[in-house]
């Protein structure tokens, strides 16, 4: 969405800590053929996150297509969209909200897996293109 070449090709959503939001998420995501990777439901990241962030390291819910591997969606349960700094960008003609590039670096910068420090280094020198 900020014109970034990126390591990672899945989707991030961040979404409010709320069961409403989680299920719905879950819903559209199963609607467009994605199932979760791993057998848990929305009630159980909401009721369980905790847990699942300190015991099991768990940074996202991903949902993939399997017919199409590529096609995959994460959803940052470390995040609350609450705390997310975010811009309306023009996309096909219609405004969405993304996460500003400062806190997209941030976030990039706390996982801390290899390919999130890729995309990391890219979004620095996008931030220093724009200066």
């Amino acid at each position: 969405m900020h014109d970034l070449l990126r390591a990672t090709v899945d989707i991030d959503l961040v979404l409010s800590l709320r069961l409403a939001d989680y299920e719905l998420a879950e819903k559209t995501l199963k609607d467009l053929g994605l199932q979760s990777r791993i057998p848990v439901r929305a009630k159980d990241i909401i009721l369980m996150r905790e847990e699942y962030i300190k015991e099991r390291n768990l940074i996202a819910w991903s949902f993939v297509d399997s017919n199409k591997p590529y096609r995959q969606v994460d959803i940052l349960i470390t995040e609350d969209l609450k705390n997310i700094e975010s811009q309306f960008i023009s996309v096909g003609g219609r405004k969405i909200n993304v996460v500003t590039l400062k806190k997209l670096l941030e976030m990039k910068l706390k996982s801390g897996r290899p390919q999130d420090l890729v995309d990391a280094e890219n979004i620095k020198g996008k931030i220093h293109e724009k200066k």
